[in-house]
């Protein structure tokens, strides 16, 4: 099972869960949710209105923490550690793995030096066997870590939730790119058709080059004709030299 497929699962069961309850009862589940080692997305549960209730109570700060785990990254918990309840482990590892997910999206090469001061990892050791057993066996991310250039080389990580404000922008972004592949593909067939013209006119020209070497043969060849007729007419046999090869064998008088 892939892990898209596997998140779906879990985040049916959790809205499902909490769905059910209000006020205190959801916090469980919110922790259940941050806590669990195959889920990395939260729009879902976010998105519910008892959920969303949660604002302006008691219970507000897990609130927070659910969306310090949709959106944030370890560096936002450390700047706001004072108002959100404590972490546990379970949390502290996913929250720096959605880290390094967060780091992917605008970097697909990673210098060892910004990922350990992004998750306080104090050496090169530590920070390898995070990101092999926690992010590359997980199916986070794949990568390539290279020792020499001291960086972990990212060509795929999954996706996070959407920021509020992010989707306008990825809509904006998508509208330039569709109108700049818009004014390439009519650049394209510009040159496509300038092509075609261009072909049109060499086969036009080599047609008429062709049939000009066909007129100039047939007439360099009429001339060759005309040419060896009058030279046989001027320089062919005289009937006086039969005539005195006749006289030479006549007898002598």
């Amino acid at each position: 099972m892939d892990i898209e497929q596997k998140q779906a699962e879990i985040i049916d069961q959790l809205v499902r869960r909490a769905s059910t309850c209000n006020g205190e009862s959801l916090v469980p589940i919110i922790v259940d949710a941050t806590s669990h080692p195959s889920l990395f997305a939260f729009s879902e549960i976010l998105a519910l209105p008892n959920v969303a209730q949660l604002e302006g109570t008691s219970n507000a700060v897990y609130l927070d923490v659910l969306r310090l785990f949709a959106y944030g990254t370890w560096g936002d918990y450390k700047c706001n550690a004072s108002r959100i309840p404590q972490l546990s482990p379970d949390q502290i590892l996913k929250l720096k793995q959605l880290t390094v997910l967060t780091l992917a999206e605008s970097n697909k090469v990673l210098p060892y030096d910004a990922l350990m001061v992004e998750l306080d990892v104090t050496n090169v050791r530590e920070l390898e066997d995070f990101l092999i057993n926690d992010c590359m066996y997980a199916g986070i991310v794949r990568g390539k870590l290279d020792q020499l250039k001291r960086c972990f080389e990212v060509p795929f990580a999954a996706g996070r939730d959407l920021r509020p404000g992010q989707l306008g922008n990825m809509l904006h972004t998508l509208s330039n790119w569709l109108n700049t592949s818009e004014n390439l593909l009519v650049s394209i067939q510009d040159k496509i058709k300038w092509a075609d013209n261009m072909s049109e006119m060499d086969k036009k020209h080599r047609k008429e080059t062709e049939e000009g070497v066909e007129e100039l043969k047939k007439s360099l060849s009429m001339k060759g004709d005309i040419g060896g007729r009058g030279h046989n007419e001027m320089f062919g046999e005289p009937s006086g030299v039969m005539n005195y090869q006749e006289d030479g064998i006549r007898p002598k008088r």
